[in-house]
């Protein structure tokens, strides 16, 4: 029994109070003038011992109180307001007993320093974890969150304001404090407690990505460093079953609070990619597990265009029954997810195409199949992103074939411009394996399309004894064909007027360069660019002829200058000239003599002409 305060008095004590394991020597009179709850004690039994087993805040609560019915002032700050507000409560240390009680000095300091500060309000918070159910039921809990909510929104207002005076007026903006600046405040919240805080700010409008910066600070912390990056290390850690369920609520929290996903997301996809490694490590067999990992694969999908290889490495749960390094079938449904919604992109453009069919062409914004359009710069990114992931997870000694196949077919034909990653991840994953089937060895290859194979890579697979026969034989007639078609438009005289556009139409063949600029799914658009693509190239070959017949007319004149047989022609001339005057050829009209003079020109040039060529 430890003796926590005895008032310094000339009258000896009589009372004794027991809280938890704290007895206090006190005297009944002070006590029973602020305290409800103590009167009705001594009142019922007339007893010189009370044990307060339930006081709010335990015996450092209680001393406070009994400190203030001594007449002693105590120092009310935001370390132990909310304990004193509780044991106020419990004590029944109101105004119908004593004027200027302890309750009412608590809510005064409430509502004039914690309430209009979000610092305050959120320390104030965590301090009412321990009090509840007390905390709740004086609505103490919601009140400082609904502050917290009420400032948070304020400042959001406020430095908008700010930004639009600054704007206008011209003068240059002071340094602006972020809005997320509490965010690491509110991670030392229960999961609870930081949950109905979010909650709360995002109903009053909090921006979202402000809710994603303070989502990332609370996960972070709460983790601490949990987060699985390094398979390795994972599979050496040892966590208990009760870790597992707390981390396994932390992230299923999380994912519940982030705001809505869209193909532009304020959440980064590194922090998704750290979440769904989370999920799968310490997942379980419930539901809400399993809606938590479909969650995390969507919102990834939906901007997997954003990703880098070390985003799409998940590992396997090591506590599952699949020997794999990585989770495949997780990746699958991801890619598969980003696909789908690039169909979806097609669907709405068709019908935005029949919506506008009789308006003119500028109406349409753009073609998202053209070279370098967003949707198609998009696949491009992801078709290369897989050829990494595969070229990664060949190196797997425990991945099987089929697998591996279903993930190289999963990209439609036009995502690969260039097969050369899908052959190098063909070719590690043929060095690991070296005992699989011949069938199974076929059906790999056949997952590269030879065509879009670069020179180099054709050189390499025609000596790679790992592929093959038919795989290397295709790749030698893909590289004939190549070169006489290089062979034969070097010398063409087609080609050399289309010389300097021919890099806009996409070739089919050869390297494949330009074999998946354009997407097969969409014919309208395809055909209606290239249609402009023909009349630009028309009025190129009328100005090219134009250019080509100045120069022919050029150097007609140039040779005929440089002619020695030039005077013989001069004088040749005149002598025909004196032979018209002779025979009164001047009686003829001029117009006739004219043209007479310029078809025997042209006739004579003509001849001249045939015989320089």
């Amino acid at each position: 029994m430890i003796i926590k305060f005895k008032p310094i008095s000339e009258v000896s004590s009589d009372l004794t109070v027991q809280v938890e394991s704290s007895s206090f020597c006190l005297h009944k009179f002070p006590l029973v003038s602020r305290s409800g709850k103590i009167r009705k004690l001594l009142t019922d039994s007339k007893t010189f011992n009370i044990c307060l087993s339930s006081v709010p805040g335990g015996s450092e609560a209680f001393e406070l109180a009994a400190k203030f019915c001594y007449g002693i002032n105590i120092d009310i700050n935001l370390l132990n307001v909310a304990k004193l507000r509780c044991a106020s409560h419990y004590l029944e240390m109101t105004e119908d007993f004593s004027e200027d009680n302890l309750a009412i000095k608590t809510e005064h300091y409430f509502k004039e320093t914690v309430l209009p500060s979000i610092s305050n309000s959120i320390l104030v918070l965590h301090h009412c974890e321990a009090l509840v159910p007390v905390s709740e039921d004086l609505n103490l809990v919601n009140r400082l969150v609904i502050a917290i909510a009420n400032n948070a929104c304020k400042e959001q207002l406020t430095s908008g304001l700010l930004k639009l005076d600054y704007t206008f007026s011209g003068a240059n903006m002071e340094p602006e404090t972020p809005l997320d600046w509490w965010g690491k405040s509110v991670a030392v919240l229960n999961l609870d407690f930081f949950q109905r805080v979010v909650s709360a700010v995002r109903s009053k409008g909090l921006r979202q990505d402000v809710i994603s910066k303070i989502l990332i600070s609370y996960t972070n912390k709460s983790l601490q460093g949990l987060i699985v990056r390094d398979t390795k290390l994972e599979k050496e850690r040892v966590i208990d079953s009760e870790a597992k369920k707390k981390q396994r609520m932390i992230v299923e929290t999380i994912v519940r609070l982030l705001p809505t996903q869209g193909r532009k997301s304020s959440v980064p996809i590194a922090f998704l990619s750290s979440l769904l490694k989370m999920a799968i490590a310490t997942s379980s067999s419930s539901a809400s597990s399993g809606s938590c990992r479909s969650d995390l694969e969507r919102r990834i999908g939906l901007q997997l265009d954003q990703a880098i290889l070390e985003d799409v490495l998940i590992p396997t749960n090591p506590d599952g029954a699949n020997n794999t390094m990585y989770d495949i079938d997780s990746i699958l449904r991801i890619f598969s997810i980003f696909l789908n919604l690039d169909e979806e992109d097609d669907e709405e453009e068709e019908d935005r195409h029949h919506r506008n069919r009789f308006g003119d062409e500028t109406e349409m914004i753009f073609d998202f199949d053209s070279p370098g359009s967003p949707k198609q710069s998009s696949i491009l990114k992801v078709s290369k992103l897989m050829d990494n992931y595969l070229a990664e997870i060949a190196l797997d000694t425990n991945l099987t074939t089929s697998k591996f196949i279903a993930l190289a077919e999963l990209l439609p034909d036009h995502a690969r411009i260039i097969s050369d990653g899908l052959y190098r991840a063909v070719d590690i994953y043929l060095k690991v394996h070296p005992n699989i089937k011949d069938s199974e060895r076929y059906r790999l290859c056949k997952t590269i399309d030879s065509q879009k194979l670069s020179q180099e890579a054709c050189s390499h697979a025609a000596q790679n004894e790992r592929l093959p026969v038919q795989m290397a034989v295709q790749v030698l007639y893909f590289e004939q064909i190549r070169l006489r078609n290089a062979m034969s438009s070097s010398i063409s005289p087609t080609q050399f007027l289309f010389s300097g556009n021919c890099h806009q139409f996409p070739q089919r063949g050869g390297s494949g360069a330009g074999s998946g600029a354009i997407s097969p799914r969409d014919n309208y658009a395809s055909v209606r660019r290239e249609n402009r693509e023909l009349k630009l190239e028309v009025a190129r070959m009328r100005m090219r002829l134009t250019d080509l017949e100045k120069d022919h007319i050029s150097i007609r004149q140039e040779l005929f200058k440089t002619n020695p047989g030039t005077k013989l022609f001069k004088s040749f001339a005149k002598k025909i000239s004196k032979l018209n005057s002779l025979f009164r050829f001047a009686s003829l009209k001029p117009s006739l003599q004219g043209k007479a003079t310029s078809e025997s020109r042209f006739l004579f040039q003509r001849k001249r002409r045939h015989s320089l060529s």
